[in-house]
């Protein structure tokens, strides 16, 4: 590997060569041949019929409550833009994720940050705000290896949170796209499923299991929530890409989907482990979580490093990263997000390696 050649740990995609070409192609096949009429038509707004009702059987819910969209931001897009108004309050992870604090902050949401524990969200801190006086009309969630954090948010803390929305009546947006990348531990709950008074709105996406490319994301939850937002989406663009989520359809019914979430799943989970070591090994003095799934690891270094000097001498070095203030309202000098996904293995000692000079360099 040459020293000019790039090692990013700044997106999160998957590498190409965990991604199913093949799988993805008779699928695409298959999807034209069963359906020519469906997937070549505008279709409509709330999404490809087949698609839609193989979401609703995932996660039992009516084909009503579902909103297929163009990825899963544009699914937070179209939330954000139903439920929030300038000036309402809005609780977020601290840190979270940093187009989320983009989009809030743009439609003029007083964003409130909650402290994220190893366990999730702290409880008692957004009890405290929420009796304070503060009525958020959402607390936006990540629930399964936090993007940028990687940490899980415990089952216990799922019922304190739906017991709050309860309470106080606000709405927890459930986003949750990394849920089927696990590496270990149990697969918990999502807040849906165990929702039975209609707070929760649910999103995913098939970016993180399949590949980005199709852009096939959704929305889950009460029709009320959901009929408004077909109404807009419909005048925004007709419909979503009937193609990508024809092939979408036919990769989870032919059980493709699940070989695919097993490869990438067990492609980044030994990622995650060789990350882990080579930090541990060439940076003394870092602490970090090391997550049970999903693309992220958040990396706090010590004091003396400070990550606006610590960027350009880790780009110099030809490695990329992601500055913890970028999910942040304030503070995050000293950390990093760093995404495991898109590096082969052979990649990450050697970025790491170039990483500890640059952390070397910034210190010196």
């Amino acid at each position: 590997m040459s020293p000019a050649q790039l090692i990013s740990f700044a997106r999160g995609a998957p590498s190409l060569d965990i991604i199913d070409i093949a799988g993805l192609k008779a699928a695409a096949v298959r999807a034209f041949d069963a359906d020519p009429a469906g997937v070549t038509a505008y279709g409509t707004s709330t999404g490809y019929p087949p698609l839609r009702k193989w979401i609703a059987d995932k996660h039992g819910v009516a084909v009503e409550n579902v909103l297929i969209t163009n990825g899963s931001l544009q699914a937070d897009a179209f939330l954000f833009d139903h439920l929030v108004k300038p000036g309402d309050d809005v609780v977020v992870e601290k840190p979270t994720y940093d187009r989320t604090l983009l989009n809030l902050r743009t439609l003029g949401a007083k964003v409130h940050q909650v402290t994220l524990e190893p366990d999730g969200i702290s409880t008692a801190e957004l009890r405290s705000l929420l009796d304070s006086g503060v009525r958020p009309k959402l607390a936006h969630i990540i629930p399964n290896y936090q993007n940028p954090a990687g940490v899980t948010l415990s089952l216990a803390k799922r019922h304190e949170l739906l017991a709050l929305a309860e309470e106080f009546g606000f709405t927890i947006f459930e986003d949750d796209p990394y849920a089927d990348i696990r590496f270990r531990g149990e697969a918990l709950p999502s807040m849906l499923s165990l929702d039975t008074k209609g707070v929760v709105v649910h999103a995913c996406s098939f970016t993180k299991t399949i590949c980005p490319g199709v852009r096939v994301g959704y929305l889950v939850g009460p029709a009320g929530v959901i009929d408004p937002i077909a109404k807009k989406a419909t005048n925004l663009y007709i419909s979503a890409g009937q193609v990508a989520q024809g092939l979408v359809h036919e990769f989870c019914v032919s059980g493709d989907v699940d070989k695919s979430i097993a490869t990438v799943s067990a492609a980044l989970g030994e990622r995650a482990r060789i990350l882990g070591e080579s930090l541990r090994t060439r940076i003394p003095g870092v602490r970090f979580t090391e997550p049970d799934g999903g693309y992220f690891l958040w990396v706090d270094f010590p004091e003396d490093v400070h990550v606006d000097k610590l960027l350009p001498e880790a780009a110099n070095r030809g490695v990329a990263i992601v500055k913890g203030s970028d999910f942040l309202l304030e503070g995050g000098e000293h950390s990093v997000r760093l995404a495991f996904s898109a590096v082969t293995v052979d990649e990450i000692d050697e970025g790491v390696r170039r990483l500890a000079e640059a952390v070397e360099a910034v210190r010196g």
